[in-house]
Order: structure tokens, then sequence, then C-alpha cells
């Protein structure tokens, strides 16, 4: 059913025996679990605009697995995958988990949160009640084969995104969330709530991206070339590549953009805006059309050159564009280098001219997520400080489904949106 914010308030003395469920931006005592909650949920009869497709219900809290934790959510991270959940493309997870013999008619997404461990399942042991903790998105059945034997569980058949297409309907954008034990990292003290909520699905692709495809792992003194340098996946790219002692460069679509992307360590940037060459290119036999498509292609490698100052090409290209940049990405990166690529938010039909792949050697490579070892290894930065996680713009509960449509439309910020949950929503929330 559908709820107003707030509704029932836990009012000083009452047990949660009498209040099933506790109004958005405060929390029952640690521990105390309601029996339902209040969530951003999506239902197969309002696919569409997210600005529709999300609404607030009250639904169960749901009960826990023995390899589970219960976590209240402080705030949650807003990201590309809840629009295409939000549309029911490119696939209806509703419908998905309904195949599955999942009881839910409903979705309730959020792949990023920051909050506090109100349960435990039976058999979690690194976990504890009152831990204030993370949530990576990699999602995997132990008992799949493949993760049994000792495999990257991301390249198993049973691995999801949590929070999107994962069996477990339970993400971030409800005030609790269901995780795996193995998903759960710690919060690092210094953050608030919405910063540590910020980082986590875009850093730890990225890092995978980066480091999970030897031999092509970042390394110092190479050219990293970063599409959308300014937003989620791109913020923390740039960053992890300057650790490196790499050289990133960002493609962004203005000024203000690009210098938000240097002072994260980029050494220059590409405003795409001044080039047109964009989209599929004229098939290899329209001379005049692939003439015109080379020359824009040529003058976006030139820019790369005039920013290192020396004719060097980018040894891994970071994509997500996909259908509009994913030929000029192939053409400019180096001889034997890596476009390594984690979405498609222009579209799913890439192409490829494969005179420049094959004879050049390049390696085309998807990536997806990230395993624990990827997750703890991204966490331990944000933990030490050395990775700032680019909260960007702050939102309060009920304007989820406007955020969502503003990334619909291309209204990116600087970094990461974040949506408050079980934080005050007057404002920001508290450091734990």
């Amino acid at each position: 059913m559908a709820h107003a914010l707030g509704r029932e308030r836990l009012r000083p003395g009452a047990t949660m025996s009498k209040v099933d469920v506790v109004p958005i931006g405060e929390l029952p005592p640690v521990g105390v679990v309601p029996k339902r909650m209040i969530a951003q949920v999506v239902r197969q009869d309002r696919f569409g605009d997210p600005a529709e497709a999300f609404q607030i219900e009250e639904v169960p809290v749901p009960e826990l697995a023995a390899d589970e934790v219960l976590i209240a959510v402080m705030a949650a991270g807003v990201n590309y995958n809840n629009v295409w959940a939000a549309r029911g493309i490119p696939i209806d997870v509703i419908a998905m988990r309904k195949r599955a013999g999942k009881p839910w008619d409903f979705h309730i997404g959020g792949s990023d949160a920051s909050g506090i461990v109100y349960a435990v399942g039976a058999d979690v042991r690194t976990v504890s009640v009152g831990d204030a903790v993370v949530v990576h998105p990699g999602w995997w059945e132990a008992t799949d084969p493949w993760v049994a034997g000792g495999k990257d569980p991301m390249l198993s058949g049973s691995a999801k995104i949590w929070g999107y297409d994962a069996p477990s309907n339970f993400g971030s954008f409800g005030q609790f969330a269901v995780a795996q034990e193995h998903q759960v990292l710690p919060k690092a003290p210094r953050l608030t709530w919405e910063a540590a909520a910020a980082p986590t699905l875009v850093g730890t692709t990225a890092y995978r991206m980066l480091h999970g495809w030897p031999p092509h792992t970042v390394e110092r003194g190479d050219v990293v070339l970063v599409w959308g340098g300014s937003g989620g996946v791109g913020s923390q790219a740039i960053q992890l590549a300057a650790l490196a002692g790499a050289h990133p460069i960002a493609v962004v679509s203005d000024a203000r953009r690009g210098e938000y992307c240097q002072k994260l360590g980029a050494v220059g940037y590409i405003d795409r805006t001044e080039f047109h060459h964009w989209g599929i290119p004229p098939h290899w036999d329209d001379a005049s059309g692939q003439k015109e498509w080379l020359a824009g292609a040529r003058a976006f490698g030139s820019r790369i050159w005039e920013i290192l100052g020396e004719r060097r090409n980018p040894t891994i290209v970071v994509e997500h564009p996909g259908e509009a940049t994913l030929p000029t990405s192939v053409f400019v990166c180096d001889r034997g280098g890596m476009v390594v690529i984690c979405a498609a938010t222009t579209g799913y039909s890439g192409v490829v001219d494969l005179r420049y792949q094959w004879v050049m050697q390049k390696r085309l490579q998807g990536s997806h997520g990230s395993n624990d070892e990827q997750a703890r290894a991204f966490n331990d930065l944000v933990l030490s400080g050395s990775i700032d996680p680019c909260l960007g713009e702050v939102v309060r509960f009920e304007q989820l489904p406007t955020a969502h449509q503003a990334m619909t439309a291309g209204q990116d910020v600087f970094g990461n949106r974040v949506v408050l949950v079980g934080a005050a929503q007057e404002g920001l929330g508290a450091t734990s």
C-alpha cells in the first residue's frame, strides 16, 4: 500500500510490539527490528520513467537466511542500474525473480548502502549487531560449483548485482536491507553516512576494471583514458589510476567538469562537445563517410597527445557510454592495450572496426561488479583516506524518483548522488 512518510512514530517508552513501522529519518533501538518498513518500490505496472515508477510503500521487513545480514540503511547511493530497473529494460528484474520462484511482485533497488547491522543469520561470524558498515554489490551463490571451486565468483553463473538483479529483493532503497555476509565491509569512521554510501558500487567497479584483468592492469606511467570523468565510475577510476602512478585523462562535457577531474588527479581533460563523430560509424565500404568519421576520431586522439606532450596512446580505456563512444575508444587505444567496459548508457549496439582490433592486437574486455578481494582492496583505500568518495548531491528520501529521473535526462552531478534513509532528512547525516 502507498505510505505517507512518518505516519506512525515511535513514542518514548513505546515497544516495537505496539509499533509496526518507524518514520523515515529515525531508527528503533539497535537490534530491535520492526515488522514492517518504508521503501521506494518499483512495480511492473509502473515501468517507465523513474519519476513515476518509484513510489513510497510500506512492506514487510524480510527474514534472514543463515548467511545474511540485516542492515538499517542510513544512506544509499543512486546509480544508473535502477534507472534500468524502473524501465524494465534491458531486463525485467521482477519477472526474473518470479521465474526463479521468489514470492515478491515488487522491486526494492539500491546497490550502495551505509548503515548499522541490526540482525545476523545463524552462520554469520564476521559481522556483529551494532557494526557501522557499507555494502559491496557483488552477489553470488556460495554453493555454485564455480565459486566453491575457488574461481572468481563474479564470473560464475550465479553472479548478480545486489540491489538490481540479485535474487534478494531488499536493496538499500528501504529502511532495512539484506546482504550476504561477504558483502558487508567496515565503514570509514571519519565519513558521514552519506559520504560512506557514495563510492562503493562505482569504486569497486572501477577497481576491477583497472586491476582485475591481467596482464592489462594499470601500472606506473600508463596512459588511462576515462570516459565520464566527473561521474561515479570516472571519478573513482581517475583516483585509482593516479594512485598507481598512471596518467589519467578525463573525457567530460565542459571545462568545469574537466577542472574537477584535474583536482582528482587527471593530467588533463578532453571536452567531448568539441567533437561530432559520435555514434555508430558509417559502414566500412562507405568511403566518404569513413573519411569524415576518421577525421573526427584522429582529431580526438591528437588531443590526447597534446595533453601528454608526446605521441602516446592510452594503455587502458575506461568505457561505459557504449554505443556513442566505443568506436573511438577502440581506435585511440594503444597497440596491445585494453578497452574495458562496464555499462552502455548511450545504447548497447557497440561497433568495432576489426581492422584496428586484430592488426593492433587490442583487447575489448567486459567488466561487471567486483569480487570480495577487489571490494576489500578498494574499501581499504577509502578507510585509509586515499580515495575521496566524491559525494556530489544528497537528496531526501522522497526525492529518490526525481534523482533517478535526472540521471535519465543526463543531468549528471560531479561525483555521486546519495539519498538519505535512516540519516536525518533535514540535512546532512551524522558521522558515526
